[in-house]
């Protein structure tokens, strides 16, 4: 019963490893939002999209991190659909009018294959606007493979700091009859997200400011009222 615990550690070391430059630079943009009491717009698609449920509203996680849950960006639609419309242009533009993203918002894109017209469109809006933007992606597969955008970029061309999931292009990490199976890219995003999380308060520390987190419901002597007071309005999805 351990041979995907056999292939997943090995790749836990080198995805840190691999990533602490880009790793460092995300943190200070995190921490830069937190001291100056902006938000984190995080937007994934497909199973990309549970790396920013993983940081939203979340038991110990920060409470300026924004998942961006349109049905588009969903699987819960219909998968097929979610897959579909990644591929649209036009799309992102419609999706960022619908948000409360404000002018100093840290954004966060994460596409494993990076080749959509959605998160391209997606990054490409936030730079234009003058927003830092952090991706998510895995180069590999996104240097396999051409571009399914007109402008011929990927999302690692377009993010200011690009962490690289480490994900073997398929995803898969384990060989079962021949057939790669055993997907990494949702565990790598969310070891990536808490990561960000845990030093970015430590970063905001040192510099005086203490972040505001959520504490978990069930858990009793704990009242989450003032950070959902403070963030309400700019959390859509609350």
């Amino acid at each position: 019963m351990s041979e995907y615990f056999d292939c997943l550690l090995p790749k836990l070391t080198s995805l840190v490893e691999a990533n602490q430059k880009a790793l460092t630079q995300a943190k200070e943009l995190f921490a830069q939002a937190i001291i100056n009491d902006n938000m984190i717009q995080v937007l994934g698609t497909g199973h990309s999209h549970m790396i920013g449920l993983e940081g939203f509203i979340r038991a110990r996680g920060l409470g300026n991190i924004n998942a961006i849950l349109d049905s588009v960006l969903l699987t819960n639609d219909g998968a097929l659909r979610g897959s579909a419309m990644e591929k649209l242009s036009g799309l992102a533009e419609i999706i960022w009018d619908d948000q409360n993203i404000s002018p100093n918002d840290v954004v966060m894109v994460i596409s494993n294959s990076g080749r959509n017209a959605l998160p391209i469109e997606f990054a490409q809006l936030a730079k234009a606007k003058g927003h830092p933007v952090i991706a998510i992606t895995s180069v590999e597969q996104s240097s396999k493979y051409p571009s399914r955008h007109s402008s011929g970029l990927k999302l690692m061309d377009i993010a200011d700091v690009v962490i690289d999931n480490q994900v073997p292009s398929g995803d898969g990490l384990c060989n079962v009859n021949g057939k790669v199976t055993g997907a990494f890219s949702s565990i790598a995003g969310m070891i990536i997200m808490n990561t960000l999380v845990v030093e970015s308060q430590k970063e905001a520390l040192k510099q005086g400011v203490t972040p505001l987190i959520f504490s978990s419901q069930n858990v009793d002597g704990f009242d989450n009222d003032y950070v959902y007071k403070h963030f309400g309005s700019r959390l859509k999805s609350m």
